[in-house]
């Protein structure tokens, strides 16, 4: 079991969430293969998007919805800094996550992350677990609270 995968799981438990992870034959690398792999709708679907804060030189996670698009303008207004691409290294030494598996929680350090409004409309939301090929589920109000994500309007 990859070290990833392994915070992750330790993170569900530490929390509370419990929350079994669940490995998928294939890939769920990209929301819709996710979706596919889940059986969900695309929305149910938790995209971990980063960006790196210009100010401070951090890496800032918005957990948004499957089928939304972060608009950079507005992540930066509520994040309250101009936002710039966040590359795999400063993800990688920021999150411990590799892209495409980065996951709303059981980061190596302490991240500012931000919640997209569309996640709370279902009962049951899945995100990444640390590897293109693991998921969990959870319910939104759980996961909230647990990543510390802060409420905003950041997609288009």
């Amino acid at each position: 079991m990859s070290k990833s995968l392994k915070r992750v799981k330790h993170a569900l438990e530490e929390s509370g969430i419990g929350g079994e992870v669940l490995e998928m034959s294939a890939s769920t690398k990209t929301a819709d293969q996710a979706a596919e792999a889940a059986g969900c709708e695309l929305d149910q679907i938790v995209k971990s998007i980063i960006f790196r804060g210009e100010e401070t030189g951090e890496a800032l996670l918005f957990l948004t919805a499957g089928g939304n698009r972060v608009s950079a303008e507005k992540a930066a207004l509520i994040a309250g800094e101009p936002l710039g691409r966040a590359d795999a290294a400063l993800v990688r030494s920021q999150t411990g996550f590799a892209i495409g598996g980065v996951a709303p929680i059981g980061h190596l350090n302490p991240i500012r992350t931000f919640w997209d409004a569309r996640l709370s409309e279902f009962d049951v939301i899945y995100a990444a677990a640390g590897t293109p090929n693991h998921i969990f589920a959870a319910s939104p109000d759980d996961l909230k609270r647990v990543s510390g994500a802060v409420p905003g309007d950041f997609t288009d």
